[in-house]
């Protein structure tokens, strides 16, 4: 089955035609530390979820009913484990695709002790589809995806409009879709996508990007960009309808 919120191409195989989605992810071998595979071996199967065939009951699973946050791509998870770490009486989920930022995060969560941080270790397109329950999210956070520089590849870029809607549909009335990037041309694309995607408001007064919001940590990444002079854009918009 096809789903709407999906970019497709056409692999033929012989005189069939199959349909496969463009990813925004490569998928990248890493050394692993010690570190990160203590965490993968301890903490895979306290912390980390499976891909389910059907809705999550989150509850269930944190065992309260508490706001909750998703974060996709959390890299090196240095900024979810501060989010977590800071708010304890929330809950969050965390998405990534690459092994040894997995390692770390869940390194992370077993020396500081957190019990309110689980972890998906696949493609985060499918963890919406097929994990979260409509209307149920607080916030989703997108910091620093891969922006895909150049132009034949910006069908790979994860902000498109169907990503703009199936993450509508995902949280709740009044749920924030918070985005930063430090790429310019990636900013620019963000926000013309974003601009006309229904169901949505911008919080920036100026309608274009919000003041850097003192609840997102900054990571060594963010620093390193901002060494190598790179203006850091925030984007909040707010779920109407």
């Amino acid at each position: 089955m096809i789903k709407s919120n999906e970019i497709l191409y056409t692999v033929k195989k012989g005189n069939e035609a199959r349909y496969r989605r463009i990813k925004s992810f490569v998928m990248r071998a890493g050394r692993m530390t010690k570190g990160q595979q203590n965490g993968l071996e301890q903490g895979t199967p306290l912390f980390v979820l499976p891909l389910a065939n059907s809705p999550v009951d989150y509850d269930q699973i944190f065992g309260r009913l508490a706001q909750r946050s998703l974060e996709i791509g959390f890299g090196m998870g240095q900024s979810l484990l501060k989010m977590a770490a800071s708010a304890p009486e929330q809950d969050f989920i965390g998405v990534e695709v690459y092994r040894p930022g997995v390692g770390a995060l869940l390194n992370g969560i077993l020396t500081q002790g957190l019990t309110n941080l689980r972890v998906y270790n696949c493609d985060a397109i499918e963890v919406l589809n097929r994990c979260i329950v409509d209307n149920s999210l607080d916030h989703l956070m997108l910091f620093f995806p891969d922006p895909w520089h150049k132009s034949r590849h910006y069908k790979r870029r994860i902000v498109q409009a169907s990503f703009a809607e199936l993450v509508r549909t995902k949280l709740k009335v009044n749920g924030i879709l918070h985005m930063a990037t430090d790429w310019k041309p990636y900013a620019e694309y963000m926000l013309k996508v974003m601009d006309i995607a229904p169901g949505y408001h911008n919080l920036a007064e100026s309608g274009r990007c919000v003041p850097r919001p003192v609840d997102r940590p900054i990571t060594r990444f963010e620093c390193r960009g901002e060494r190598l002079g790179h203006k850091i854009w925030d984007f909040k918009f707010e779920k109407l309808t």
